[in-house]
């Protein structure tokens, strides 16, 4: 028999003009109360009130990426805040006892796009936009969608009792009640958190979708050695590092990897942590979104998917993020992805799921895996029918053994670190090394923010180190620095008719006849070696988050590769005009060049990929500025 509402909740539901909260995190729920404010920009949240700091909830949505110039789809979806002026604590047991229980069963359910639709969006983005060099991965969505007979607020209040009886694993449990804008979800990922000067992502990636009797030892372990699912953990996690690079002056450390199991979804993660003094709403900009749920990279995700997804996507792969006043007289930042949650609006529901498309990826595997997250949200919410065996368990029962217990699944999931630089799974607050200490770099930023993890590293080696974006950078300052690092960036190196690589060109050329020191990193590589007069060509199949041991002039390095273009030149050939050359004694591939005060690199030493990357990076260096 379900208990009466508490009389707050109860009032609360019964005004279609009332907005509120309720989050279930760290074992308790919370009900936050007060006016909506939807502002323009993130800067615009009004984290001042009249009376000093105070609290604010917010609601973003993805299309907030324009503030970073990225291009996204816009369909109104507002940045809404709630000005909290009451923050309660619930007992967990009596609000579930309260909250309303009556199934309320769905009609007309279904995708937006069919599976066959779907698929075939998989195939051209493999095709069209990995293949041809603009990114390592993407995802791409659709929506479920069904209506139901019920009021609204009490629809929400039902699925998010319903999560709070049966999800476990969330890292934010949540239902968001406004007059015109409803969510209840149980989101598994914190995007970003911000507590103390300590920033901490929480890149989460691969999918387990649990069989029919729960996960097993055996399905887990099969789960963990797949080739895609490892791959797609190492991408994210490279991505969030660029994040972390740009809001933390110690760059961000690597811990993990760990499992997060939940009720009907199992997925892997690793932990990212770094010391920043940005104020809340900057780290909050500076890390939209979480490359799980865009892809990378992170801008021309954004272009990749106003290309391929057919809508806007409202608040899917946005945040939900809670501002707390602070001891120190800032806030505190608990920012959760906006997955795994169920959009209510007039009878209707809308469940968006998405899919990592990697180079490894199948079409149909692509299209369970939508099906899979979308029955994983409904289920939990109780709008389909739920695991029988999971719902016959009994209440008193022990809480079933966590896999992640087992000593070979942690010895698997441990293994992955085995491929992974030292460099960022240590402490990054060690002395730095004066090999280039007074030497200034200037990074010119192709439009891949892996740029940021390259000027930590070079800041790590002693140099002082400056970011351009291409299209920002004046060829004064390309004159003035000591060492120019010509930087990485998706798309074709022979795209006459790119503006961006025109102008890394321009960037390579002005270094090279003005004979001042040059670092070309994977695009640029491949603009130097162009300039060399050695060809390009595309790659039978791309190379996005492959690790390769390869030969670095005299030294074997392990590097991570991130192209679909390559230089190649005949194998066995060492040199061309005044450069020498690195290359595949098989293929011919060119990984590394140098000259008179140039040097260049086909793969990311910056990447966790890349366990050689730092000392490779040092030799190189130390060839162009010597």
């Amino acid at each position: 028999m379900t208990a009466p509402l508490p009389a707050r909740i109860r009032e609360l539901t019964a005004d279609p003009a009332a907005s509120f909260v309720l989050i279930a995190r760290d074992g308790g729920v919370e009900l936050l109360t007060g006016e909506v404010a939807d502002v323009d920009r993130l800067a615009d949240i009004p984290l001042a009130g009249p009376d000093g700091a105070r609290e604010v909830f917010a609601m973003v949505p993805y299309c907030q990426v324009r503030e970073r110039g990225f291009d996204a789809q816009d369909d109104g979806t507002p940045l809404r805040c709630l000005l909290v002026d009451g923050h309660e604590r619930l007992d967990v047991a009596e609000l579930v006892a309260a909250l309303p229980e009556e199934p309320i069963p769905l009609r007309g359910g279904g995708f937006d796009i069919t599976d066959e639709d779907y698929g075939q969006i998989v195939e051209r983005v493999i095709a069209e936009e990995i293949g041809r060099g603009e990114g390592a991965n993407f995802v791409i969505r659709r929506d479920y969608r069904a209506s139901f007979e019920a009021d609204d607020r009490i629809a929400a209040l039902t699925w998010f009792r319903a999560l709070l009886e049966h999800e476990r694993g969330a890292y934010w449990t949540f239902a968001v009640i406004t007059p015109d804008r409803i969510a209840v979800g149980a989101s598994p990922e914190a995007h970003v958190v911000a507590r103390g000067g300590v920033v901490t992502m929480n890149p989460i990636s691969g999918t387990f979708r649990h069989p029919a009797g729960g996960a097993t030892k055996a399905s887990l372990s099969e789960f963990l050695s797949s080739t895609k699912e490892t791959e797609e953990l190492f991408m994210v996690v490279d991505e969030e590092l660029k994040m972390m690079s740009q809001v933390c002056s110690d760059g961000g450390r690597i811990t993990g990897p760990h499992l997060k199991e939940m009720s009907r979804l199992t997925h892997t993660e690793y932990m990212l942590r770094g010391r920043s003094r940005l104020d809340p709403r900057d780290i909050l900009r500076e890390t939209m979104f979480a490359p799980t749920v865009t892809g990378s990279p992170m801008q021309n995700a954004c272009a990749v998917i106003r290309r391929h997804e057919h809508s806007p996507r409202g608040y899917y792969s946005g945040v939900a993020a809670l501002f707390t006043p602070n001891a120190e007289g800032g806030h505190d930042l608990d920012a959760p992805i906006l997955i795994r949650t169920a959009y209510i609006s007039e009878g209707h529901l809308r469940v968006p799921v998405g899919a990592t498309l990697v180079r490894h990826s199948d079409p149909a595997g692509e299209v369970g895996e939508t099906h899979g997250k979308a029955a994983g949200v409904l289920g939990a919410i109780g709008a389909i029918e739920r695991d029988v065996v999971a719902e016959a368990r009994d209440d008193d029962a022990p809480a079933p053994a966590r896999l992640a217990d087992d000593p070979e699944v942690a010895a698997l999931l441990a293994s992955r670190n085995t491929r992974l630089a030292d460099f960022w799974m240590q402490p990054q607050d060690a002395a730095h090394s004066d090999a280039f200490a007074g030497r200034r770099a200037l990074v010119v930023d192709a439009e891949d923010r892996f740029t940021t993890m390259l000027a930590h590293q070079l800041r790590h080696l002693g140099l002082e180190v400056e970011i351009a974006p291409w299209d920002e950078v004046a060829d004064a300052d390309i004159d003035a620095a000591d060492l120019v690092v010509s930087g990485p960036g998706p798309g074709d190196p022979r795209d006459a008719d790119s503006p961006r690589v025109t102008r890394m060109q321009q960037v390579v050329a002005r270094r090279l006849d003005a004979g001042t020191p040059l670092l070309a990193v994977c695009l640029s590589h491949q603009i130097l070696a162009d300039r060399l007069g050695i060809p390009l060509t595309p790659l039978d199949a791309p190379h996005q988050g492959v690790q390769k041991t390869i030969p670095v002039f005299g030294q074997d390095a392990s590097v991570g590769f991130y192209n679909t273009f390559t230089a190649r030149v005949s194998p066995g050939t060492t040199r061309v005009g005044g450069a020498e050359v690195s290359a595949d004694p098989s293929t011919g591939d060119v990984y590394a060049l140098r000259g008179e005060r140039f040097a260049s690199i086909q793969g990311h030493l910056e990447s966790i990929l890349s366990r050689d990357g730092i000392t490779t990076l040092e030799r190189l260096a130390a060839h162009a500025l010597s």
